[in-house]
């Protein structure tokens, strides 16, 4: 069983859910281009995401009842990442699999008759099954869910905390990137976390984890997109003719293409912030959710410090409809590097977005970005006695 989802966050959508059975004789290793080319989102700013993994399936691969299994796939597709939420209704779907498809299409019908959850909040839903009654299963988003589904051991382990700075510059920049690797599972996996470091943006353009090879033209598109692609594929790659691309190789941990200036994107001080904070450790100890803190932390600290200022350049008209201020908003920041980098930023989607969606709210959303600004700001404040008692 898989599963398909996008990168954008917007609430009050609604759901998408598909039900295909694939060719009883199609070979395994040959079902991820069959999703691939049988499935689509055509949901506006969303693409679907297809994660396959034989070995050992992730939260959100359940297969399709007990004993002997056709190669069945179900399969939501939904322009908003919500994988625990979205694992949580395909166990749902297994649970009626063992008793009859017929008690699946109720409960699917059912979901796509419900409003997709704003973030923090429940729908219920009420579903009969036939010998245990009618149940009523209740669906919670959670508020922030920015590393959900989130794993970075795979990225640190192909590279190190340097090439990882300079992927994360290109993509907070929009620019094309190809990751490279053997396995499917590498390719997901290290995807998933470099696009999760651009929290609280959103990747908006082209995302696809491992691109079937029906697909591998994509790479020569002039638009924006971060994609992954088997390393059988990699002369081919090589040859087509791509613009400007950072090409990265998992494998052996090198760049085998690249702009040149992925260096000099971000504000000098704040890559030797974010550098200094990654080299103070990873102890063996660690489970995976302390580690996707420690690597997360520093560049959600990035945005706090260059952007984390723009609720107070919202402007509210009468109606309560907010206009940003965008040259009051950069030329706010006393760092010459930081304003230069910032007035490139407020130019790409992933920070478009991101204002569109707060002129909308009257106040700023409440989450883990938020949290950490106002713990910032808390700081600055406490800081200012201290400078003024030393002058």
């Amino acid at each position: 069983m898989w599963m398909g989802a996008g990168r954008l966050d917007t609430a009050g959508a609604s759901w998408s859910v598909q039900l295909r059975t694939a060719p009883s004789s199609l070979h395994p290793v040959l079902l991820h281009s069959w999703v691939c080319s049988s499935l689509s989102c055509k949901s506006q700013g969303s693409l679907a995401e297809v994660a396959v993994d034989r070995a050992q399936p992730s939260t959100c691969c359940h297969p399709a009842g007990r004993g002997p299994r056709l190669p069945k796939v179900y399969c939501i597709i939904s322009c908003i990442g919500c994988f625990g939420l979205f694992s949580k209704i395909l166990d749902e779907v297994e649970k009626r699999h063992q008793i009859s498809m017929a008690v699946i299409y109720p409960f699917m019908q059912g979901l796509r008759e419900a409003a997709f959850p704003a973030p923090g909040k429940t729908v219920t839903l009420k579903s009969f099954i036939p010998d245990s009654g009618t149940e009523f299963i209740s669906l919670t988003r959670p508020l922030d869910s920015h590393l959900e589904h989130v794993d970075f051991t795979s990225l640190l382990r192909c590279l190190n905390f340097e090439q990882i700075l300079q992927i994360f510059a290109s993509a907070v920049l929009e620019r094309r990137i190809i990751f490279l690797a053997e396995g499917l599972s590498i390719l997901s996996q290290c995807i998933h976390a470099a696009a999760a470091l651009l929290y609280p943006f959103s990747w908006a353009h082209t995302y696809i984890p491992v691109v079937p090879e029906s697909l591998l033209g994509t790479v020569c598109c002039p638009t924006p997109f971060i994609v992954g692609v088997q390393m059988r594929f990699r002369q081919e790659v090589m040859e087509s003719p791509m613009e400007e691309v950072l090409l990265v190789n998992l494998c052996e941990g090198t760049f085998l293409m690249s702009v040149g200036d992925e260096k000099d994107i971000l504000p000098p001080k704040l890559q030797d912030d974010i550098l200094e904070s990654l080299g103070q450790g990873i102890k063996g100890s660690q489970n995976s959710e302390q580690i996707n803190e420690h690597v997360s932390g520093p560049f959600v600290q990035f945005f706090v410090k260059t952007v984390g200022h723009y609720a107070s350049y919202i402007k509210r008209e009468a109606n309560g409809q907010g206009c940003f201020q965008e040259r009051a908003f950069y030329k706010a920041l006393t760092s010459k590097a930081n304003r230069r980098f910032v007035k490139k930023f407020v130019k790409t989607q992933l920070f478009s977005l991101f204002i569109q969606e707060a002129e909308k709210s009257k106040n700023p959303p409440a989450g883990y970005f938020q949290q950490k600004i106002l713990e910032y700001e808390e700081q600055k404040k406490q800081k200012k006695p201290k400078e003024k008692t030393v002058k």
